[in-house]
């Protein structure tokens, strides 16, 4: 059975088979992109919120511009972020990456110095009395016991660029997008190429959620401990 869920009057299926078997190659070529989009943001994204999540722990002040810079950017929509960076990277990988690892800061270095804010004042002095400098401190004690935070806003995060990757098919840069993109604009519709371009986004999301969840059990085994 290649084709169900009719259209009414005898029109269009709304999802066709012989449509995904056609094009098997190209969903798993923009399925890559899509990835390699959203990891790349996503890794960007961390790393840039943990040296600003540090400056703000070391500096309180620089917390509230480190915030308001971020939420400056996160309100920027997506497809004029994308339209400001052309002239300068042109149509590329790197004018996607930009925005959409912006669009994570906000997040990240919040739930990164709020996870640092809750560690018990007890263990800080523990640790200090055993020498730990303040780096020390920091990097072995501190930011570990904040991962459940961290991967908290980590998932946040990747769900909401998972999202934002499907807009830069506007800048042909492929992902997902790309068949919403081409379902849309064709003389007739294409319902089949939409419902893959979302269905496969919103499946992204899932498995990308899940096994962030699952390595917060795995490295923090602590804090199921704790909630249970």
């Amino acid at each position: 059975m290649h084709e169900f869920f009719l259209a009414q009057g005898g029109g269009r299926p709304i999802f066709e088979w012989r449509w995904v078997e056609r094009n098997a190659d190209n969903i798993v070529q923009r399925l890559g992109e899509h990835v390699s989009l959203t990891a790349t943001a996503l890794g960007i994204g961390l790393v840039a919120s943990i040296g600003l999540a540090i400056l703000s722990l070391r500096w309180r002040w620089f917390y509230g511009i480190a915030l308001s810079a971020a939420g400056a950017l996160y309100v920027i929509p997506s497809l004029g972020a994308f339209a400001l960076l052309v002239p300068f990277f042109g149509l590329s990988f790197t004018t996607a990456v930009i925005p959409l690892a912006s669009y994570t800061l906000l997040i990240l270095v919040r739930n990164i110095v709020t996870g640092v804010d809750q560690v018990p004042t007890e263990v800080r002095e523990a640790a200090i009395g055993m020498g730990f400098t303040r780096r020390r401190l920091l990097l072995q004690v501190e930011l570990p016991l904040a991962l459940p935070v961290v991967i908290a806003g980590l998932r946040v995060a990747a769900v909401t660029t998972i999202g934002l990757v499907t807009v830069t098919s506007m800048l042909g840069m492929g992902g997902l997008g790309f068949f919403i993109r081409a379902g849309i604009q064709t003389a007739t519709p294409n319902p089949t190429a939409i419902i893959v371009g979302i269905g496969l986004s919103v499946v992204l999301a899932v498995v990308v959620d899940l096994l962030l969840w699952l390595s917060e059990r795995a490295l923090a085994p602590w804090a199921r401990k704790a909630r249970t």
